[in-house]
């Protein structure tokens, strides 16, 4: 995303101690689930119902996100196609003492609509 729109914002939230690596530094994992849980509320919304991860495209950490990081999600649909549809994702960490947002990390994520059994249904729109 070259320009941060505040409608993608999915998911805001704190890093805590609880969500260390044994460096100290956030676990990569972490980061990895808040932006998953970002771009599946994007894409549950999207097609009117359950939605499932289906790949993750082009990770790759760019800084690391420390204690007491604000952490923020950014999630906007790309494309759609008849069952599934892909979202950008991307992360922002702000120091608790500045108003400065330095991305983290950037993947495309891609979902499928599925039904109450879990097979693919076509998106809502």
């Amino acid at each position: 995303m070259d320009q941060l729109d505040p409608n993608d914002l999915a998911i805001l939230t704190t890093a805590m101690p609880a969500d260390t690596n044994p460096s100290g530094d956030i676990f990569g994992g972490w980061l990895m689930a808040q932006m998953d849980l970002a771009a599946g509320n994007v894409a549950s919304r999207t097609a009117r119902g359950r939605v499932a991860t289906i790949a993750v495209d082009g990770m790759a950490f760019l800084t690391p996100v420390k204690v007491g990081d604000e952490v923020s999600v950014y999630a906007k649909v790309m494309s759609i196609g008849r069952t599934s549809m892909k979202l950008k994702v991307d992360a922002y960490r702000r120091l608790r003492d500045s108003d400065a947002k330095i991305r983290v990390t950037e993947a495309i994520f891609t979902f499928v609509a599925i039904d109450a059994t879990g097979r693919p249904r076509s998106v809502e729109l």
